[in-house]
């Protein structure tokens, strides 16, 4: 859990890659009613509503009997707007929020049950808990706490459920603004503060003054569930202020804030600039490509500045750009027009299966790095003798298959508690590929077909508030920065054309552990 709330850090390859069962239910239903609008196809609600109803079966917070009867029989038919079906929808939606983790709690105390896997566990729980609206940072402190405390898994279930229940409240936030065009525009609004109001307020909330030149500012009240969360709400606030001084015809883009923003009751400010998203481009560095720019723009070039909001630009804008990147390096004329892959959808599917096929490497090549026993043996002796990432990668696979996950050892890591899960992931992996990279492409699909949707909705709908915007970019924007990073590497390692990249990956997939021998190490490599 604590790799799913690390916003800056956790490699692309461990993150969350989807988001909860509640709020896939009520993006769905919020779906219909764009589907009515024109903005989204019958056939792409149709393919949303047919790949939920298949991710959500060994969701254990659904119930077990008449609340999932009644979801996956309404799941199986359209659901139009308006309609009874959709109404009845809704009202089902809301049972399934109610009780939602004591249901989770139940199941994994049920005695004589299946047992519930400890990975499907987190990534539902964890979901789950941002979907809510509590933030990362403050979530990443909370599973922290309870490792700390040597927490059962009863307690994790337990105290999750008690964060579901607990109310939003109420913070005064301070933004602070180092030029302030057009004050007079400013100063009859309420909560707006002058420089001597400002420094007033951070004396009376225990903050340091020395240093803080504003030349005013405003103190908003923001309904949240933890501090970080009401300090995103303020960016977003300023955000839009900035937006519109982009419009003065004089002091254009004058709206300056300054770099902090202060909670009340919070003991630190906090930076004004959010984490980023996670959308790295590694090549670009470990390649040497960073300062490689023409005179002329390639292809490339313009995918990465399409891209480049994606880590910390305005929510809008970065789903539009990202979506942007991947729909023009990833769709041409003569694309399929079948139901299935309507619209430019199959470029999303495209790039998950890029995705698909770099993640066992990605995966092998850390653990490779993070065999660190005490005393050395044969393996990391191996591994130190190679030259390429590609020959380590091979080399843990092979010890994988062969020993499964006791083959390594993370001693010596900091890392050592999150890598134990992933190397039975990769076991399970190198012993039955096609199954286990089937579920990861499925997960990617998705992921990368709702930010489709979700641009799709802003960019045709002019609706920058859909239940899923911030998921979906939470979800999507590593997956892109790592999509990215492979064509990036085609392109300059090979002179591959993505599509060309695209179809490698789809005919791996296909290929992998047959009569071709190809291994999970070399999906993306050339034959």
């Amino acid at each position: 859990m604590a790799d799913f709330f690390t916003d800056e850090g956790t490699p692309w390859a461990r993150r969350l890659w989807d988001i909860g069962s509640v709020l896939a239910l009520e993006e769905l239903w919020e779906a219909g009613y764009w589907q009515t609008h024109g903005v989204l196809s019958q056939a792409a609600c149709d393919w949303q509503r047919r790949e939920l109803s298949s991710l959500i079966g060994p969701d254990r917070g659904l119930g077990d009997r008449d609340l999932r009867k009644e979801l996956t029989g309404l799941l199986k038919c359209p659901l139009p707007d308006p309609s009874p079906a959709r109404r009845r929808f809704k009202e089902i939606i809301g049972h399934v929020r109610a009780g939602y983790l004591e249901r989770w709690t139940a199941a994994v105390n049920a005695p004589g049950e299946p047992q519930v896997k400890p990975e499907r566990f987190s990534r539902m729980v964890a979901s789950h808990l941002l979907d809510l609206g509590y933030s990362a940072s403050f979530l990443k402190a909370w599973a922290k706490d309870l490792h700390q405390t040597r927490a059962t898994t009863t307690d994790i279930s337990d105290s999750a459920a008690e964060l579901a229940r607990t109310r939003a409240r109420q913070f005064d936030v301070l933004v602070a603004l180092e030029k302030a065009p057009r004050r007079e525009l400013a100063e009859p609004l309420e909560g707006w503060y002058d420089k001597g109001k400002i420094v007033a307020w951070l004396r009376e909330h225990g903050y340091n003054t020395s240093g803080i030149r504003a030349g005013g500012g405003f103190v908003y009240r923001f309904t949240a569930l933890d501090v970080y969360s009401a300090a995103e709400q303020a960016r977003q606030m300023v955000e839009r202020m900035t937006a519109r001084s982009q419009f003065l015809r004089r002091d254009r883009g004058g709206v300056e804030p300054l770099p902090y923003i202060w909670v009340a009751g919070h003991r630190r400010p906090i930076p004004l600039a959010p984490p980023a998203r996670g959308a790295d481009v590694l090549t670009l560095v470990n390649e040497g490509h960073l300062y490689q720019v023409g005179s002329e723009r390639s292809r490339i070039d313009e995918a990465l500045e399409l891209a480049a909001v994606v880590n910390r630009g305005p929510l809008a804008p970065a789903v539009a750009g990202a979506w942007a990147a991947v729909e023009s390096l990833l769709s041409q004329r003569d694309d399929p027009t079948d139901s299935e892959r309507s619209g430019k959808a199959v470029a999303a599917d495209r790039m998950a299966a890029i995705i698909t096929c770099s993640w066992p490497r990605a995966e092998l090549t850390a653990l490779a790095h993070r065999h660190k026993p005490r005393a050395g043996d044969d393996l990391s002796w191996a591994i130190a003798a190679c030259a390429k990432n590609q020959e380590r990668a091979r080399l843990v696979a092979e010890a994988l298959h062969e020993r499964g996950a006791s083959a390594l050892d993370f001693t010596g890591a900091s890392t050592k508690y999150t890598d134990q899960p992933a190397a039975q992931r990769m076991t399970d992996l190198v012993r039955g590929p096609r199954p286990v990279l089937s579920d990861v492409r499925g997960a990617f699909r998705v992921a990368l077909r709702r930010l489709y949707r979700t641009r799709n909705i802003i960019l045709h709908g002019g609706a920058t508030q859909g239940v899923a915007l911030e998921a979906s970019l939470r979800t999507a924007a590593p997956l892109v920065g790592a999509g990215l990073d492979r064509i990036v590497h085609a392109a300059y390692a090979e002179e591959l054309a993505p599509l060309d990249l695209a179809a490698r990956a789809e005919v791996a997939l296909q290929l992998v552990r047959g009569e071709t021998g190809l291994s999970v190490v070399d999906l993306l490599e050339p034959v």
